[in-house]
Order: C-alpha cells, then structure tokens, then sequence
C-alpha cells in the first residue's frame, strides 16, 4: 500500500487522519523563495513552526511526522540556518525530514550531514538542475527516500499543467533511475479518486504502474480551510482514504495478475527446457 501523506498543522485534523488510514501528516516549514515561484498562484504555502511540529508530533500515536524544511540556507535575520532549523525540527519529533528545491549534489551532501542519522531523510526533487544531476544526486549516501514534486518542476519546465510530468514521460525516466538504486520514492499530489481535473483513480493508477512507494493526499481532497465542521471533514476523510485503499486493492491485483504469469511462464519453460535436454542425452 501507498504511504498516504496529508499537510496539516492541526492537532484535530491530524487525529482524524490518522484514524482514517493516513500514514503520514505532513508539516510545511517551506517558506522561503516560495512566495516568488508560486505567487499568484493557487498552491499551499504553509509556512507552519517548530511549535506545530511538537503539537503534531503529540496529537498522533501511529502517523509518522514528515516536516519539510526549507531550502538549503544560512541564518536570515532572525531565522536560524538550515542546520539549526534541523536541528530544532527533530528535537521537536519530526520522523522524516524533507529537503525542497535543492539544485546542487553539495546542497543534499549538506542535509543528509544535517540530519546526521537522527531521522529519515527525504530529497523532494522539484527543479530541472536535480532532474539533470539525479545520477550523481543517487550517489550521495544517506538518502531514504525521494519524492517528484510535480507543482515547482511543471513550472519551472514552462508546463501548463502539472501532470504533464507524467503524460510525457519525465515522471517514468526520473522514477526509472531512482528504482535502479532501490531507494523508495513517489510523486505529486491525488484528489478524490472521483474529482480533481485529472481523477484521483487515473493517477493512483499511475503509482501502482511506475512502482511509487508514496503520495500526498492533496488540499482538494478535503480542503479543511473551507470545511471547517469537524465531523464532515471525519466522513470526508473515513469515506475518501477507503476509496482510495479499494482502489489501491485492485491496481495490486492487476499487478499480481501479470507478474504471476511471469512466474509460470519461467518456470514452464525452465521444466520444458529440462525435458528436451533429458531426451537429447
């Protein structure tokens, strides 16, 4: 099954997803340059705390917490530099750590150094420098898991729709190269399995076809700044994320159907292929 994630910094909302069947809530640190990549547009800018990091971390019994961090940085005003940020992130109980718009190998040297060991480490590839340095990037030791952001990648590749990442192929060739190396990693976002302008199922699908270990369950799926009842967002949340498992029940199924037929078609030509030699001798 797919690691569900969902980005929250509400304790209640937080509880309510976990009990649904999500994996992982996901707090956003990412703040800076982000305003100028997406402003305008409508994308979640966060910018949650080290404070809703420790609140989430003791809202939640079986999630893990995914705090995305910001970019490789040094000490800004009053901001601290990516390694004090860190350093207070998993203090705070994050699980995994998650590195954004990175552009260099020496910038994810430099997080995985940070980190250190002390939580799993998550490369969130989002620019067109990592697409291209991505052989050297799988190289670098110390990487859990990566994650293919497909809203800052169709941007800065000139898209007009994010998921155009992966009707042409960049999705497949970048995912290609990061099973080669067995390193867990997923991409984008899904909706409902029956909403969004490309249907969630259409997607899920395509994270059963590629071999994607991870998803964000995104803000249209249940968008608590507009629903605010908590009991709605409870039917929302139970309803949707069974949805989402039945679906993923069957995309495993047709999975299993093809690579069980590989088994017996290797072993029927290995037993075919003992007989003859046995009649030949």
């Amino acid at each position: 099954m797919l690691k569900l994630m969902y980005i929250t910094n509400r304790p209640e909302v937080a509880q309510i997803a976990e009990e649904s069947g999500v994996d992982w809530i996901f707090v956003d640190m990412e703040f800076i340059g982000k305003d100028e990549r997406q402003g305008g547009l409508d994308t979640v800018q966060n910018h949650h705390t080290i404070d809703d990091v420790r609140r989430i971390k003791d809202s939640v019994t079986t999630s893990k917490v995914v705090v995305r961090v910001n970019p490789i940085h040094e000490a800004l005003h009053d901001y601290p530099s990516s390694k004090d940020e860190i350093d207070a992130t998993i203090a705070a109980g994050a699980d995994i750590v998650m590195l954004p718009f990175f552009h260099t190998v020496q910038e994810v040297k430099d997080f995985i150094s940070y980190v250190d060991g002390r939580a799993k480490t998550c490369l969130l590839l989002e620019t067109p420098a990592a697409a291209i340095l991505l052989d050297e990037i799988l190289q670098v030791p110390g990487i859990d898991m990566i994650h293919i952001g497909l809203n800052d990648l169709h941007l800065a590749m000139g898209m007009t729709f994010m998921f155009q990442l992966l009707s042409d192929g960049v999705v497949e060739q970048l995912a290609s190269k990061i099973k080669a190396k067995d390193i867990p990693f997923g991409f984008g976002g899904v909706a409902g399995m029956n909403s969004g302008l490309l249907p969630g199922s259409a997607v899920l699908k395509e994270h059963y076809r590629l071999g994607s270990s991870m998803v964000i369950v995104s803000r249209s799926f249940c968008n608590t700044d507009k629903v605010t009842d908590l009991n709605k967002v409870r039917k929302i949340f139970m309803e949707g994320i069974a949805e989402i498992r039945a679906l993923e029940q069957e995309a495993q199924a047709a999975r299993d159907y093809f690579s069980n037929n590989r088994l017996v078609v290797e072993e029927s030509v290995k037993k075919i292929v003992e007989i003859i030699n046995s009649k030949k001798s």
